[in-house]
């Protein structure tokens, strides 16, 4: 499929979508897509007591005049799902490069050693927050640092991670529930433990060891507990294996029951290696020239009926697809937020997908033209099935995909959920593969 083509068929998809969702029941129509305030008021009030089948107190907005700007084009600059994708933040504070919101350095609150471990410390704000999630088209989420997805945490395994959590929202308790090995009920991140509900203006610390190593999910746990993930309450913590304690006790990173070798041990050690972008981040399988790591996979319910209406890889239909494109003169016509995902042949491709969506229970993974090895969890370093294009996924569940595109030619390649009315709705995008 050449650029023009894909860009073509993205255009009829994207307006389709857009143009279902205006007419949907609750979503009004506003004239400047920039002039949303915070949803502190009506976009908020009573939604915690929403019921479990229908949320209540809040609409999808949509503008399809002229004050949107080109048809196509996504006019909100607080989130690039570009940059988001691969935006991995350790908690180092002198990292100067700008984050999706604002300075890294507001997130990653230092890195420190306290009783021989190494504390990797990040500040974590609820705010309610209004997002771009199809062009023109905004929706009143419920954010960590006014993004969704959250932000994606990396550490490595053996370190404590520390959460200061602020709940900003004027009316509404919060938490945050790792899906980590919690070793202390207060730190569960639930009502019923430690600190329970974090109240408005209410400041709380949450630490959590990480372990196991693997892609794992940080949420809200206050009921309705649907409302507060789909609203977008979650993210995405990445912990990295330590190859001396993989060298020390390989059995607890693979699936393998067979007799542990000097040969399979170091064949571990190798592996956790490669999968450590902290302290071995230089290390590269032989093969490759080097190793990329995206985030991706949500979706959302746009007038509150318990039923999805927008899907995507990161919050925005679509994002990752072509645009109508004079690439080569340097412009993408649909804005630099929405193009294809450009990657070298050579490197490696690590893919780490979480199922965030609520209202539908089952997800999907599918790349075209290619096959993958899947690690479910990430939780072993050796995969749990081998050369399929296809995973499932339920509510909660993630893993870790490796993609190698070395044997293709340069070009578009497109990955999506196969549930296919998921990917006519937003959950649709390419790969580009370059030299």
């Amino acid at each position: 499929m050449n650029e023009d083509d894909a860009a073509s068929m993205t255009e009829q998809l994207e307006n389709r979508l857009v143009d279902s969702i205006k007419d949907h029941e609750g979503v009004s129509r506003r004239s400047v897509l920039g002039g949303l305030a915070l949803a502190g008021g009506s976009a908020i009030t009573g939604i915690g007591a929403a019921q479990s089948g229908n949320e209540s107190g809040g609409n999808a907005t949509t503008g399809h005049d002229a004050s949107f700007g080109t048809p196509g084009k996504y006019t909100e600059k607080n989130f690039d799902p570009h940059g988001y994708l691969r935006e991995f933040n350790t908690g180092d504070s002198t990292n100067e490069r700008d984050a999706i919101f604002g300075k890294k350095d507001d997130l990653n609150a230092g890195v420190s050693q306290e009783n021989g471990q190494t504390v990797r410390e990040f500040n974590l704000i609820a705010v309610p927050q209004e997002i771009e999630i199809a062009p023109g088209v905004t929706f009143p989420s419920w954010t960590y640092n006014g993004q969704v997805p959250a932000p994606t945490l990396r550490v490595e395994e053996g370190d404590l991670i520390r959460i200061n959590f602020t709940n900003a929202f004027s009316d509404m308790a919060h938490t945050i529930h790792p899906h980590v090995q919690n070793l202390n009920p207060a730190m569960d991140g639930v009502p019923q433990n430690g600190p329970g509900a974090i109240k408005p203006g209410e400041t709380f610390t949450y630490e959590w060891q990480a372990r196991p190593a693997g892609t794992h999910l940080y949420h809200c746990h206050m009921l309705p507990l649907k409302a507060h993930i789909h609203r977008g309450m979650y993210g995405t913590i990445v912990i990295d294996p330590k190859p001396e304690k993989v060298r020390e006790n390989p059995r607890d990173y693979i699936d393998y029951h067979g007799p542990i070798t000097d040969e399979v041990r170091e064949m571990a050690v190798e592996r956790a290696k490669s999968r450590n972008m902290i302290s071995h981040a230089d290390y590269v399988p032989d093969g490759y020239d080097d190793i990329d790591e995206m985030v991706m996979m949500n979706g959302f319910d746009t007038n509150f009926d318990a039923d999805n209406e927008v899907y995507a890889a990161n919050t925005r239909a679509f994002a990752y697809a072509p645009a109508k494109t004079h690439k080569y003169e340097g412009e993408w016509e649909g804005g630099k937020t929405k193009h294809p995902i450009e990657i070298k042949k050579n490197n490696l491709q690590r893919v780490h997908v979480i199922q965030t969506l609520e209202y539908d229970f089952i997800n999907s993974f599918h790349t075209h033209s290619q096959f993958f090895d899947y690690y479910d969890a990430g939780t072993t370093l050796f995969p749990n099935r081998s050369t399929i294009d296809t995973v499932m996924m339920c509510q909660a569940q993630r893993g870790l995909f490796e993609i190698d595109y070395s044997d293709h030619q340069p070009g578009l390649y497109m990955f999506h959920g196969h549930q296919s009315e998921f990917a006519e709705q937003g959950w649709m995008s390419f790969f580009e593969v370059t030299e």
